[in-house]
């Protein structure tokens, strides 16, 4: 037992990293520097992109950004990715309009928006509904995607992103540990001491001539700490459809495992591909089984829109009654469905259909009425890459709010964004010829790489000190 709490506070980096539920002095105004609100107090109507006040005083970060997004259609990718077919995308340089203005490691910290669930399962005393919890916190974490067509930034080698959010009760730091490959390492705590999220993601990219397949390798990893629980799983494979002609739409597919290593306890949900005429499109299906393979939860909704979970008993009734409820008529398939042209995007079924005696687990928020000129952000994205006044002084340089190409296309300044990413990618060139001709490794800041400690697999673990705010030795990267 001590052994496993010895290991757990290595990896949490609690004891060295000023990390107590009492902030000091100092991380306390830097929290009131970077803390944002609920994505639910975003939501007020207006969007002028200003700070406002909400009436107890807390500051609410911006509701839209800068400049609204760029038009692509004038734009063709055809003539960079029709050599690219089966291959690996991570070092084909695009059209910078096809970007949107954030980077990877913000993109990851989306996944922190619903992080409520965490804090819902930590708060559970049966083992069956912190699995519950966890799983809707799962798929929430990918919910985001949903119409996020514009590519993120590559980050550069040893860029980094940190979030504090009072108000949600956590704190996040990701750093770019490797770039060829490219490999994104994040850790997160809760500011009470109740979890640790923690992963490496790999995302590996296809070009399959209709379509761009990322499949995000990496294992994530959430601790409930008060438990003395640790949950693994993957993220399920995303895919944008139509990147030569037609309107981009995107879809999620394949199967997570999420399990709980203290229990035995495993969630297997399965996201289902829209299939030939849609019908499975956004859907998410699985269930919870407890060590001996029993079924303890059926677990069903969309990823884009909800998550509900029932007993398997009513489940299967239900699924009974809806086969003698009569014969659906067979669709024909499409004349045209094996030919060239734009794969059309399935018509779209609003609402989960609930099943009487379900509990619903995680709805997603709302986006803001002016999402779709802000490349699909939620609420919560649009607030990723603000800097305010004086916020310069206390993130570390290699920050990518700092990046001036992403600042660049957010303000609407597009020569100017395309510009500063070929001046940064040529200095990132030149910086790793200089290491190589004096025969200098890479050395990373905020994380090392060792191996899982539940799974055993290779995995970036967190190193500590990021927020004790020591960045002397930090790289000029931008």
């Amino acid at each position: 037992m001590g052994k496993k709490k010895t290991m757990k506070n290595g990896i949490t980096g609690f004891d060295s990293d000023n990390s107590s539920g009492d902030f000091s002095e100092t991380n306390h105004k830097v929290a009131e520097m970077l803390d944002l609100d609920p994505p639910q107090s975003n939501r007020t109507g207006k969007h002028n992109g200003e700070r406002q006040l909400q009436e107890n005083g807390i500051k609410k970060h911006r509701t839209s950004l800068p400049a609204p997004m760029f038009s692509r259609s004038d734009f063709s990718v055809w003539s960079i990715l029709k050599k690219c077919i089966g291959l690996e995308l991570s070092k084909i340089t695009m059209p910078i309009v096809f970007n949107e203005p954030l980077s990877f490691l913000q993109r990851i910290t989306e996944y922190m928006e619903h992080i409520y669930l965490i804090h819902k399962a930590s708060s559970h005393a049966n083992p069956l509904e912190r699995m519950q919890a966890v799983a809707a916190f799962a798929v929430s974490a990918v919910a985001s995607q949903w119409e996020r067509t514009g590519k993120p930034f590559n980050p550069l080698l040893g860029e980094t992103y940190e979030l504090i959010r009072e108000d949600l009760g956590f704190r996040f730091i990701s750093e770019q540990v490797s770039h060829h490959p490219p490999v994104s390492a994040f850790y997160s705590e809760g500011l009470n001491k109740d979890f640790v999220f923690h992963g490496s993601i790999y995302p590996k990219l296809k070009f399959w001539g209709k379509s761009v397949e990322a499949e995000p390798r990496g294992t994530i990893t959430l601790e409930l700490l008060k438990h003395n629980e640790a949950y693994t799983w993957t993220n399920p494979t995303c895919c944008v459809h139509n990147v030569i002609i037609g309107k981009l739409w995107i879809e999620q597919y394949g199967t997570i495992e999420i399990v709980n290593h203290s229990t035995g306890d495993k969630c297997v949900l399965n996201f289902k591909p829209c299939g030939l005429f849609g019908k499975e499109l956004h859907r998410v299906e699985g269930h919870i089984q407890d060590k001996n393979k029993k079924k303890l939860s059926v677990i069903y909704g969309k990823w884009t829109e909800c998550l509900w979970c029932i007993n398997p008993a009513a489940y299967d009734a239900s699924k009974k009654n809806e086969k003698r409820g009569g014969d659906q008529k067979k669709m024909k398939p499409s004349e045209d469905a094996g030919n060239d042209d734009a794969d059309d995007m399935p018509e779209i079924q609003e609402t989960v259909q609930v099943i009487p005696g379900s509990k619903l687990l995680w709805r997603i928020n709302s986006r803001p009425p002016n999402s779709s000129q802000m490349y699909n952000f939620t609420s919560f994205a649009v607030s990723l890459n603000e800097l305010e006044t004086g916020t310069e002084a206390v993130l570390a340089p290699t920050d990518c709010r700092l990046r001036p190409d992403i600042r660049g296309m957010e303000n609407g300044e597009l020569d100017l964004a395309s510009k500063e990413k070929e001046r940064l990618e040529e200095k990132q060139r030149a910086a790793r010829k200089d290491r190589a001709k004096d025969e200098v490794e890479w050395r990373t800041r905020w994380f090392h790489q060792g191996n899982n400690p539940y799974i055993g697999t290779s995995d970036w673990l967190y190193s500590g000190g990021y927020f004790d705010r020591n960045f002397s030795d930090c790289p000029d990267i931008y």
